[in-house]
């Protein structure tokens, strides 16, 4: 619920919409003073260096893989489907083995195909998450070789989420609930799990905008007070980057009329958050969770075929 240096999901995973409407048409609310500790804004990571902090994720974390992050994995969601143990296996390794030799279109190919058969949800819970969690293994354990290997896994996954990412439009005459906001926090490069919202929430004919990496505080701030999201997701894959106050310094932004102003529910993703206190926020383990949550904000009808 997985820019840089070279072209990897982070680069791919920042303002997929310049979509900047004002929200749900009534004043904005005061614009509310930057908590202390929040960044004014985020430039070039210091480690801008290092290959490991270019947005290619060592481990997906939260919004990962279904089997292995929260109870029960894909069954039961929305839009998921349970494949066979053997057909995952099976996806997963020629995925891998497409990786490991840098062969871009069997890379296309096989990302297409579980797309394709499995769906979006139970595709990244079963098949894309747990290959780079693999693969990151690989690079852990044989000392920072096959960098080049998760990049290239990296740069082709976002790339067949976007092919599935077009925002519906919404039907004449009706009124519908702010579109959910998603967006990495200050200082957070990791955009892979994020993407894969994004394109499921699309596919369920939830609006989003997907903001990207690295978001500063105020433009987050802005984003929320112009757009009344229904609900925003801010993903931080480690505790450096994890800041509670401006998590609840976003949930406190309130737009409406006077004496029925609205504020956007709040989901915590990634594992930087694990082990913090954040009341009044939901932290989903799994993006068929955190999809089965959004689904609901905008009486969402389950799909009639797997996401």
């Amino acid at each position: 619920m997985s820019g840089p240096v070279v072209p990897g999901p982070a680069d791919s995973g920042s303002a997929v919409s310049g979509s900047a409407a004002l929200g749900p048409g009534a004043p904005a609310a005061p614009a509310v003073p930057r908590p202390a500790g929040v960044a004014r804004s985020v430039g070039v990571p210091q480690s801008v260096g290092d290959p490991r902090s270019v947005g290619v994720p060592r481990s997906v974390g939260v919004f990962g893989a279904g089997g292995s992050i929260g109870a029960g994995g894909a069954g039961g969601s929305v839009g998921a489907v349970v494949p066979g143990l053997g057909d995952v296996r099976q996806a997963g390794r020629g995925l891998s083995r497409a990786a490991v030799r840098l062969d871009a279109v069997a890379l296309e190919e096989r990302l297409e195909a579980a797309l394709s058969r499995y769906g979006i949800v139970t595709a990244w819970q079963e098949v894309m998450a747990p290959t780079l969690h693999a693969v990151g293994r690989k690079w852990a354990s044989s000392g920072d070789r096959y960098v080049e290997v998760e990049h290239l896994l990296s740069w082709h996954i976002s790339t067949a989420l976007r092919r599935r990412t077009r925002q519906p439009a919404a039907p004449a005459g009706t009124t519908v609930a702010g579109p959910v906001l998603l967006a990495c926090v200050p200082g957070e490069q990791h955009t892979l799990p994020l993407e894969a919202l994004n394109a499921a929430l699309c596919r369920l004919g939830v609006p989003a905008r997907m903001f990207g990496a690295a978001v500063p505080a105020e433009a987050l701030l802005a984003a929320v007070r112009r757009l009344g999201p229904a609900a925003v997701v801010l993903w931080a894959q480690a505790r450096s980057t994890a800041s509670l106050p401006l998590a609840e310094h976003v949930m406190a932004v309130e737009w409406g009329v006077k004496g029925a102003r609205t504020r956007p529910l709040m989901l915590l993703g990634g594992p930087g958050w694990s082990g913090r206190p954040a009341r009044g926020m939901l932290r989903p383990a799994s993006l068929s969770e955190a999809l089965d949550i959004l689904a609901v904000t905008h009486r969402a009808a389950p799909p009639g075929e797997p996401l």
